[in-house]
């Protein structure tokens, strides 16, 4: 005998599979483990420093010994890699970002930290300028223009430094044209092959960005606003048509920026190219979550973990993500 439900739905029925933990846990599609998680980090010049962000809550610019200490945890957790972000002295800025060149400036010097005492951990730097303009902006200003070509050399430049200085992987973050393969022939140039490049393929000129431009202090500085090099939030297949440049420039690997508002990008993406796809989880999804969790309206450590699985399930090969060692921290637990 059947009744009306199996009468209707030819006696297929989804909640099976759902019935207990172990049906659950045995059909799951997706997992997030600690291999996926990239941990960003803000980087100060001094010693002993450890300065809250206050736009982003559990978030702290390092001076290069704490960072040392921080990564060492990050490391026994399991992360594979963490990317830098420098917040240098205005006085070290200028309209050029000329202090991206110098072998001795706060990212190569962090890396070199890193690299002698965390061995085991990956380090991405990127090159985008904005960290040492004194406009705000990710490359080159000349009369109220971002000047592509210029920017790219300079890029190439400071990849090439950064490489010297041990960086495992160079991700261009500012989106002039032709940079992946200008970078990826001076790296190439100057013997380092093994160097890798994760390319913000697709970065888009978003709202999102907020917390982080105070974190490293550029927010009071920028002139205008980036819609002239970052990606139309509009436009997905001039999205994807971008990351295709970046591809045939030789790309190792792409990014996605921001991540939660894009993930038919993530997608779309992953669909489009045989290569890793990552997605960034920004400054402004971050805060989003802590901001909610702390006033009580969501279960903040939930929300962080969906939030990242639906990374996952959107085809991300891993996630940039402040939440990382948060997140390192309960897998460790639950495993």
């Amino acid at each position: 005998m059947s009744n009306i439900v199996d009468q209707i739905t030819g006696h297929r029925r989804m909640r099976r599979n759902r019935k207990a933990d172990w049906t659950r846990r045995l059909v799951q599609e997706n997992r997030l483990t600690v291999d996926d998680l990239i941990w960003p980090v803000f980087i100060v010049p001094g010693t002993n420093v450890v300065e809250p962000v206050a736009a982003m809550p559990g978030v702290n610019r390092m001076s290069i010994d704490r960072l040392v200490e921080a990564a060492k945890e990050a490391a026994d957790l399991g992360i594979p890699a963490l990317a830098t972000f420098p917040n240098i002295e205005l006085s070290l800025r200028d309209e050029t970002g000329s202090n991206c060149l110098a072998a001795d400036n706060l990212i190569n010097e962090a890396t070199r930290a890193l690299k002698r005492h965390v061995p085991a951990i990956g380090v991405i730097t990127d090159v985008a300028l904005d960290p040492f303009t004194s406009h705000g902006h990710d490359g080159i200003l000349r009369e109220g223009e971002i000047v592509n070509d210029e920017t790219v050399e300079q890029a190439a430049k400071a990849a090439v430094i950064q490489a010297d200085a041990g960086s495992d992987i160079i991700a261009p973050s500012e989106m002039m044209d032709g940079r992946i393969g200008v970078i990826r022939q001076a790296l190439d140039h100057a013997g380092h092959q093994h160097v890798g490049i994760m390319s913000y393929a697709t970065k888009f000129a978003s709202a999102f960005y907020g917390p982080y431009r105070e974190a490293i202090g550029t927010g009071g500085l920028l002139k205008g606003d980036k819609k002239t090099y970052y990606i139309d939030p509009a436009n997905g297949t001039e999205a994807i048509r971008d990351a295709a440049l970046d591809v045939e420039e030789g790309a190792d690997m792409l990014m996605v920026k921001p991540g939660l508002p894009y993930l038919d990008i993530c997608w779309r993406m992953k669909e489009a190219f045989d290569l890793p796809v990552f997605a960034y989880q920004v400054s402004g999804e971050y805060s989003q979550i802590k901001a909610a969790a702390m006033n009580g309206w969501i279960d903040g450590d939930r929300v962080m973990m969906e939030t990242l699985l639906a990374f996952k399930r959107a085809g991300c090969d891993g996630i940039v993500t402040y939440f990382a060692v948060e997140v390192a921290r309960a897998l460790s637990k639950k495993g």
